[in-house]
């Protein structure tokens, strides 16, 4: 019987039910890999909570970026309610890795920021998979890097139970020997506070704290508390503390690495000697002997992770302990070429590789664009030859850690079907819907027709008429700006949206676009995968037929996608000539309308425009509460003079609110505004202390 129970408010429809099946039976029938090559809106995640579901294993789900995880996560986390399923991305808000610049003699150091509410969900993530099984896992490619020994890990817990005995002094040792901090102040997750016989401990990954009282000797009892209100929510009889680090290392092997760094930087200076090397010798010999008197009396150091595998025992070019480490393994007994009987360890989870055209080349390419930039670093004294280990896992590497795979994509590279052992369509939509109709018109102005510029005018007043909303997809950021310009002139209401333009300001521009407060979009590369905008029933791809990234199979059969979510979606490639790319996605798009009307016509379904609510992150920011503590108005006086920190603190409370549900984009949004309030207050006290003196 499986672990998981699928919550769900309607059943498969379409080729949801075939495509469940088929994928079920190529697990089952022990294949290794398979793709779901689902169109835009089909369901694809609906489908794989389904498969989890029936499978009933540990799932480690793989993303292309951040936003596009916390979105999977939320949908499973609807469809799995009951069960651990967990958010693992890098913890870094911003990262500039240590690099040298050999042209320029540049050396720049590493700098980064950490978001502490993430590094509690990767704590949440590894407790889970060291404890359940009935885990899911929504990860970024973050997924392959270094990340520390589960065994040490898992070894360096502390259970209590009531009744134990127990010294107050010996428990604290052991709090901090697992990188457990004290404090006096608000405890944050990975602190502890103590008074007397009363010890409070806010557990890494969670937000509430146990609070343990020691009397006679013995533990007299745990009380687990609401650190806000103080309400008590329950009094476990015994609980376990995991790390408040993942790398984990006892001190026999400490003092052995310490040793090890010291005989490699022995070795390696007598290297760079011989080469002549005079300057990189200095400069090694400098650094990695801070180091070490750093990692010696404080156990710690920056960039201790270019150390990591000497901390970690493993031999040269061994590939790290990552997040696939954690994830449980089954034992098989095979025969081999030999007739005799072995047995194997192997991978015991499922894998889904979500937007796998996007997320595969991800996962190939981060290995061999580290190795260039620490090679670098190695070659000119910068840090030692085993910096190089502290590395993501090549590609073969993780293909070794991970068991059965699932592909998802609505456009699979060759790499899948090339590899798949099946590869299984979902192309009839629940909704009934069908694919645009796409019609090609030239570029150039012939005769009456006014050239692509101006046939899309035209046509967009059509649509705007009729109600509908429009996109416009071209090859520059400036082409971009300039044809909204243009649209604007001819009384169009068109914004226009790329990468220069910020984050928040996108999401406000696509809301607003929903709601109908402009018609026309314009944008490069508006395909991006999970955009969805059903009131979209116009798109004009302007030069189709200028071959490259913008205009490859792939993003056209995906901004095609774009305007399948209307019924009355359709979609112009303005293009002189038909180009091979052109032409695939075509015939593709044919292909797939005809199997949808042949089903639409067979089970009597007529089609219906998704409707799907309008929902702006950024909306709570109008709201009157939030508008008094918005980072552009709180250097209004008067709403700034009512009591700044209780605000800081509402904040704070409702950045964490939203990262609990993996709302990420919101808790930035109220990351920064607590930043502009800090400062805030920091100047005015800096001005009332100037007054005084």
């Amino acid at each position: 019987m499986s672990v998981f129970k699928l919550h769900s408010n309607y059943q498969p429809a379409g080729d949801q039910p075939v495509a469940i099946e088929a994928l079920v039976r190529g697990l089952c029938e022990d294949k290794r890999f398979q793709t779901l090559l689902g169109v835009t809106g089909s369901g694809k995640t609906f489908t794989m909570a389904n498969v989890i579901a029936q499978m009933g294993k540990p799932t480690l789900v793989i993303a292309h970026n951040k936003t596009l995880a916390a979105q999977l996560a939320q949908e499973y986390q609807e469809f799995f309610p009951d069960h651990a399923v967990h958010y693992f991305v890098s913890y870094y808000d911003y990262y500039q890795p240590e690099a040298y610049l050999p042209v320029t003699d540049t050396y720049i150091e590493k700098d980064a920021a950490i978001n502490a509410e993430i590094d509690r969900l990767r704590h949440a993530t590894t407790q889970a998979l060291l404890t359940r099984r009935d885990v899911i896992i929504v990860a970024s490619v973050s997924c392959i890097y270094g990340l520390g020994s589960p065994e040490e890990y898992e070894k360096e817990n502390i259970r209590l139970e009531v009744g134990m005995p127990m010294s107050r002094t010996k428990l604290l040792y052991q709090l901090v020997s697992i990188f457990f901090e004290r404090t006096t102040a608000d405890i944050l997750p990975g602190q502890f506070r103590s008074l007397g016989n009363r010890i409070e401990i806010m557990p890494i990954s969670e937000k509430f704290i146990y609070l343990l009282e020691i009397v006679g000797g013995k533990l007299g009892g745990i009380t687990k508390i609401d650190p806000v209100s103080q309400k008590i929510l329950g009094t476990p009889q015994s609980i376990f503390l995991f790390p408040a680090k993942h790398f984990i290392t006892d001190k026999n092997q400490k003092e052995s690495a310490l040793q090890n760094i010291r005989l490699e930087l022995t070795t390696r200076l007598k290297e760079l000697e011989v080469q002549g090397k005079l300057l990189e010798v200095e400069r090694l010999k400098r650094r990695t002997n801070y180091d070490l008197a750093m990692m010696q009396e404080i156990g710690y150091c920056s960039g201790i992770e270019n150390y990591s595998r000497h901390f970690s025992g493993k031999k040269t070019g061994e590939p790290p302990e990552t997040l696939l480490s954690y994830f449980p393994k089954k034992q098989r007994t095979i025969r081999t070429e030999r007739g005799q009987i072995q047995t194997i360890e192997e991978p015991d989870f499922l894998t889904i590789i979500d937007e796998s055209h996007v997320t595969l080349p991800q996962l190939r390419g981060m290995y061999a664009g580290d190795q260039a930039r620490k090679k670098t670093l190695v070659e000119y004294g910068f840090r030692l030859p085993s910096a190089l280990d502290n590395r993501p896992l090549r590609m073969e590497e993780f293909l070794g850690r991970v068991g059965q795979m699932v592909f998802t994509s609505a456009t699979p590279a060759d790499y899948e079907h090339e590899v798949s052992e099946q590869v299984v369509e979902q192309v009839i939509r629940p909704t009934g819907l069908i694919d645009p109709e796409v019609s090609v018109l030239p570029i150039r102005e012939k005769g009456e027709y006014p050239g692509q510029v101006g046939d899309f005018i035209a046509q967009t007043e059509k649509e705007i008429k009729k109600g509908g909303r429009v996109i416009a997809t071209t090859l520059t950021k400036k082409m971009a700006e300039d044809l909204s310009a243009y649209l604007k002139e001819k009384n169009i209401k068109a914004e226009y949206v790329h990468s220069d333009v910020l984050t928040i300001d996108r999401i406000k521009i696509l809301s607003a676009f929903r709601r109908g407060d402009f018609d026309c979009l314009v944008g490069v590369n508006l395909l991006r995968e999970g955009l969805d905008l059903p009131e979209v029933t116009f798109i004009g791809i302007l030069d189709a037929d200028k071959e490259g990234f913008l205009r490859s199979e792939t993003s056209l059969i995906q901004i095609i996608g774009r305007a399948a979510r209307n019924v009355a979606g359709r979609v112009v490639l303005y293009a002189e000539y038909v180009t091979g790319s052109m032409r695939y996605a075509l015939d593709e798009t044919n292909r797939r309308r005809k199997l949808q009307m042949a089903y639409n016509e067979k089970h009597g379904i007529t089609p219906q425009t998704i409707k799907k609510t309008i929902h702006d992150i950024t909306e709570h920011l109008d709201s009157e509460h939030d508008k008094a503590v918005r980072a552009n108005v709180i250097l209004d006086r008067e709403i700034f003079a009512a009591n700044p920190e209780k605000l800081i603190k509402l904040k704070e409370k409702e950045m964490q609110a939203a990262v609990k549900v993996l709302d990420f984009e919101t808790a930035a949004i109220l990351r920064d505004e607590i930043s502009a309030l800090e400062t805030a207050l920091d100047k005015g006290e800096k001005r009332k202390k100037s007054r005084r003196n």
